[in-house]
């Protein structure tokens, strides 16, 4: 792997990153473009259906929890 490959190359965090910016639309120009320049369709595949999963359970946990607190008002 060259000097060049090993600055192309993202980390997992800059992945999640990414993700979680175009998950709630605030992912600019210029870090789209370096993603689809760097960046390994299987990390974002993956990390995508992580972070997707975590969110449908972090909401019905959330609803989960409203409807037992209101049921015991």
């Amino acid at each position: 792997m060259n000097e060049e490959d090993k600055q192309a190359s993202q980390s997992l965090f800059s992945v999640f990153r990414s993700v979680s910016a175009s998950m709630f639309g605030v992912q600019s120009s210029r870090k789209h473009e370096e993603d689809f320049k760097h960046g390994s369709v299987g990390a974002y595949i993956v990390v995508g259906l992580v972070a997707t999963l975590l969110f449908i359970l972090g909401v019905w946990a959330l609803v989960k929890f409203a409807v037992s607190a209101t049921a015991t008002s």
